[in-house]
């Protein structure tokens, strides 16, 4: 029986169709019969009881620059749909928790993925620090003498915003840098958050694998590697996504935190793995389905809707 679908996520006409998991699962979801609506999250609301957004009903396919067509825009009611995917990129900022708040209120009944109360609770850089047998010393402090006195343990670090995503605001803090205290300034200037520090690894330099888990369990694995004089392995900033298989050690990490995600609803995640330490457990929007697949064969998305669809058949 096909399924009742809203995306909630960035304007869907300008992902890139090659790469964006979001339209992967969109894809996999329409060629299984399941019916698609979007909306942007500006466009969610609480009316009087209700959960309602405005949005349209979509159509997409794997052609460029032409990958999906809109239906007439309709203010529906989330508590009607069986699903409501909550995919849109952060950063992690009130309005993104405030979308999870209203979530909270459909789900479970409608199905949200990933369950928004834990995906609040669960930001990517401090859920890893309920592991700290699997990650590598990490200080988060907003406290310029904190941060000081991690780098005077440590020579080599990695300073970036708590709740930045895509390798934004990443630097690489050699043991003889004088610049901590003027980031520290910048950032302070910026926003009121804590920063987050780890030590540097230098297995970095052949890649940050990012480890596909759905419903807790492994499914495979790119390894991205920065781009020559980078630090960063981010694909948005030009790392280089290779094919690569687990490790033992890749495996003892997914066993470690595979049950916890999914007794909290997290059925799609990305962890970032380097040398042999997590680094950081994504639950917002995470990616790399597509280049898995193309480097394995693995259609992660399919295996996604298979979960989805035993939950909703379940009640």
């Amino acid at each position: 029986m096909g399924l009742k679908i809203a995306l909630q996520m960035d304007p869907i006409g300008e992902v890139n169709i090659d790469a964006d998991s979001t339209f992967r699962i969109a894809e996999e979801a329409q060629a299984r019969g399941h019916e698609l609506f979007y909306y942007t999250p500006d466009r969610i609301a609480f009316q009087e009881g209700r959960v309602t957004a405005r949005g349209r009903p979509v159509t997409v396919r794997r052609v460029r620059d032409d990958h999906v067509s809109y239906g007439d825009e309709t203010e529906v009611d989330l508590a009607d749909f069986d699903v409501v995917w909550l995919r849109q990129d952060p950063p992690f900022d009130m309005g993104y928790i405030t979308t999870t708040h209203l979530l909270d209120m459909i789900h479970p009944g409608t199905m949200v993925v990933n369950d928004p109360f834990w995906v609040r609770n669960f930001p990517e850089k401090l859920l890893v620090l309920r592991f700290p047998d699997l990650t590598p010393p990490t200080t988060i402090a907003r406290d310029l003498a904190t941060l000081r006195a991690f780098k005077e343990r440590h020579g080599e670090i990695i300073l970036k915003p708590l709740y930045g995503n895509g390798g934004a605001g990443v630097f690489r803090l050699g043991e003889g840098d004088r610049n901590l205290a003027s980031l520290h300034e910048l950032f302070a200037s910026i926003n009121r958050e804590p920063l987050i520090v780890q030590k540097y690894l230098p297995a970095v330099t052949k890649g940050d694998k990012r480890i596909i888990l759905v419903d807790g369990e492994p499914v495979g694995a790119i390894n991205r590697v920065p781009a020559a004089g980078e630090v960063r392995s981010n694909m948005h900033v030009g790392g280089r996504p290779e094919k690569v298989g687990l490790t033992e050690r890749d495996r003892e990490i997914c066993a470690a935190i595979g049950p916890t995600l999914r007794e909290h609803g997290q059925i799609f995640v990305g962890i970032d793995v380097i040398g042999d330490w997590l680094t950081e457990i994504n639950v917002t929007s995470p990616t790399g389905i597509q280049e898995l697949e193309r480097f394995d064969g693995t259609n992660v998305a399919a295996r996604i809707w298979e979960v989805i669809e035993a939950r909703r058949a379940e009640g």
